[in-house]
């Protein structure tokens, strides 16, 4: 029997089989495409790598408009589980993700800020400032965005989402609590 991976307040129990999630990665750039995307390569390859469907996945412009279409297609689908956003968090004129995704919230989940810039900080210092990450639930469907960089790729991944999204990860989880996200 294999001991249990630990992960900073949980610990993840590899005895148990991982309940696989549907995860759709949307890459938000007005410059890569399926050639380049790299922070979208590793985003996919982390998500199948951990035992997880790639549900989806789709490049689209800075655009308020059409960030919010292919959220929107994703979550009216109710083949995605969530979402996880690569770019358009930063400070500049054409990072919008924020102002695209925000209002479609139904939820928002603030700790996930706070912990991506605690672990971002251990990575790129004061520079996480200049990031905007967040992430929420939209008619059950959790969706998080990332900034576009590799390495703000695989800290978000690595360090806050993946065990999150991991069914084996407690105290808790948030797979657990899917069943329960459209109750009212």
């Amino acid at each position: 029997m294999n001991a249990p991976v630990l992960t900073p307040g949980g610990k993840i129990d590899d005895t148990m089989p991982i309940v696989p999630v549907r995860v759709a990665v949307l890459t938000i750039s007005d410059t890569r495409d399926a050639e380049n995307d790299t922070s979208g390569d590793l985003l996919a390859g982390r998500v199948t790598g951990a035992g997880h469907e790639l549900a989806g996945r789709a490049i689209v412009t800075d655009d308020i408009g059409a960030i919010r279409t292919q959220v929107k297609a994703w979550v009216a689908s109710k083949t995605v589980d969530a979402i996880v956003t690569t770019g358009g968090t930063g400070i500049t004129g054409r990072d919008v993700t924020p102002e695209a995704v925000r209002p479609l919230l139904d939820k928002e989940i603030d700790g996930f800020s706070v912990v991506f810039h605690l672990v971002s900080y251990q990575s790129v210092g004061l520079s996480t400032l200049q990031s905007r990450a967040l992430a929420g639930i939209i008619d059950g469907v959790f969706i998080f965005c990332l900034p576009g960089s590799n390495g703000a790729v695989k800290d978000g991944w690595d360090k806050v989402i993946a065990a999150q999204l991991d069914s084996r990860h407690g105290p808790c989880n948030m797979v657990e609590l899917m069943p329960r996200l459209l109750e009212r």
